[in-house]
């Protein structure tokens, strides 16, 4: 099951490295080719919450079946796509099938493990949660690179079918209850598709087009607005909602999907960042990029055994408190970076951020989930995983915004001393001009007309890198102020031995 979720998780940023080879392949535009990983994402915060009403009318044994199934299917139509419009479809189809394999994980641990190896189970679970989008782009550019972007589906063949096979001969947990369907509120699984598939789209293209300029921008978040708050009434004022917003009334629970929203936040808006510094201002390739950024996933798998060790002997709450606050640490180490950071530069830094991520995420599954009765798992789990994902998409929202409107403050004020008493600047000039000049016959007009192009492309290049240094230190004040509202838990206590439905 682990394995589906790891599928599952990796896929939402395993394209992330290689859109432009995608677009070539497909004969995409740039505008076109951000949907390759949009679709995904909108198809998956959709289904994660469903997951689960889902998990009840069909049983955790063979909702994971029909999950491991259809994204191994669609995993192979992503790869045999013919155009842009066909792969669109089929990774709106791989984020439906697939998401379910990533909160019923996290149910099932609470079924599998009791006591103290709920703290090994948590570890293990919120590495792979942590881990996965991190490794996204470094296994999608050295496969890109390597063999074709084809294979960075292909590769989700074997793995997808063993867990298909495996899985309704080791998993038995509960019963399906097909008289749910009959049961269901279709009207609130309406309403919470069209506020999360609106929602996500703006979060997603938002920053592309300028926000609320935009017609389409505006017109999906007045309905997003619309219907999300439809959706609130609708399940407060329901007796077996699609959602169990009353989870919330559990402060631990509250807590638990606010820590989770911030490290979502964290760790997707930071794969986001990283390797869009190495690719625009480096001019990293793929594979070059992967290894850049490869150092957070090992600084992960040292940090799991760290966590599990310290884990025996310490409170959670503080080891969480240790774990966001370094993370913020590390996020902020990031705000020193300059033009000609890489992969040495960038070593310690993502060192710092990826050790603590077990930290963080871990005891929010325990502090969280383990705080509610056993037969309210299920439906708050898929709210608990989807705070991740949308803590990631708005994340990555504002930290392209910033991106944009940073660029251009700072580009303003560095050509604001760009001026006739900037000796430097007119020195640089002088050179470059004489320079091209004589390249180009004595043409004194050329030389000067290059040398004020190179003028902007540095001036350009340095306010890109002040912008992503303000999106790391605004991503960095989330984890602090994350850091002190974990006080605020209540310590649990594993329950004894849960009853079969209680995952």
């Amino acid at each position: 099951m682990c394995v589906g979720m790891f599928m599952a998780l990796l896929d939402i940023q395993i394209v992330a490295s290689s859109l432009q080879d995608i677009g070539g392949g497909l004969s995409a535009s740039r505008d076109q080719i951000g949907w390759v990983q949009t679709a995904y994402l909108i198809a998956e915060i959709i289904t994660i919450p469903l997951s689960g009403w889902l998990t009840r009318v069909f049983s955790t044994r063979w909702l994971f079946t029909i999950s491991a199934t259809g994204f191994t299917i669609t995993s192979l139509l992503c790869a045999l796509a013919w155009n842009i419009e066909s792969m669109i479809v089929f990774r709106v189809l791989q984020g439906f099938l697939g998401a379910s394999m990533i909160p019923t994980v996290f149910t099932s641990s609470f079924h599998y493990f009791q006591g103290a190896r709920r703290v090994y189970s948590a570890a293990v679970i919120g590495t792979i949660a942590s881990i996965a989008p991190t490794l996204g782009p470094v296994i999608g550019g050295w496969i890109t690179d390597s063999l074709d972007w084809r294979w960075i589906f292909y590769i989700n063949l074997i793995p997808g079918a063993a867990v298909a096979i495996a899985v309704p001969f080791l998993v038995k947990i509960d019963e399906p209850d097909f008289s749910l369907i009959r049961r269901a509120d279709y009207l609130g699984i309406a309403l919470m598709a069209v506020f999360l598939g609106s929602l996500q789209y703006v979060l997603e293209e938002g920053a592309r087009w300028n926000w609320f300029d935009d017609e389409a921008i505006t017109t999906f978040a007045v309905i997003a607005a619309v219907t999300g708050v439809l959706f609130v009434v609708r399940c407060l004022a329901s007796a077996s909602p699609v959602v169990d917003l009353r989870a919330f009334a559990n402060r631990n629970f509250l807590l638990g999907c606010v820590l989770s929203f911030i490290t979502g936040v964290g760790i997707f808006a930071t794969v986001y960042l990283t390797p869009l510094f190495l690719g625009y201002v480096r001019g990293y390739s793929a594979w070059q990029t992967g290894l850049a950024v490869a150092s957070t996933g090992a600084a992960s798998l040292v940090g799991t055994a760290a966590y599990i060790m310290l884990a025996r002997k310490f409170d959670t709450r503080w080891l969480m408190m240790f774990g966001l606050a370094l993370f913020g640490f590390g996020l902020w180490s990031f705000t020193f970076i300059t033009h000609d950071w890489g992969s040495s530069e960038l070593f310690w830094p993502q060192v710092l951020r990826g050790f603590p991520q077990v930290f963080a995420v871990a005891p929010a599954v325990n502090l969280g989930l383990g705080s509610l009765p056993p037969e309210r798992l299920k439906y708050a789990s898929g709210l608990f995983n989807m705070m991740r994902n949308l803590g990631g998409a708005i994340g990555i929202a504002i930290c392209g915004t910033l991106l944009n409107n940073r660029t251009n403050l700072h580009f303003l004020r560095l050509a604001e001393n760009l001026n006739s008493g900037n000796t430097a600047m007119q020195d640089m000039l002088h050179k470059t001009g004489n320079r091209f000049a004589g390249l180009h016959g004595g043409d004194a007009l050329h030389g000067h007309a290059v040398a004020l192009k190179r003028l902007w492309s540095l001036t350009f290049r340095e306010a890109q890198v002040l912008s992503f240094a303000d999106a790391f230190l605004v991503i960095a004040i989330c984890f602090g102020i994350g850091a002190l509202l974990v006080p605020l838990m209540r310590k649990v206590s594993p329950p004894a031995m849960p009853s079969g439905d209680a995952h």
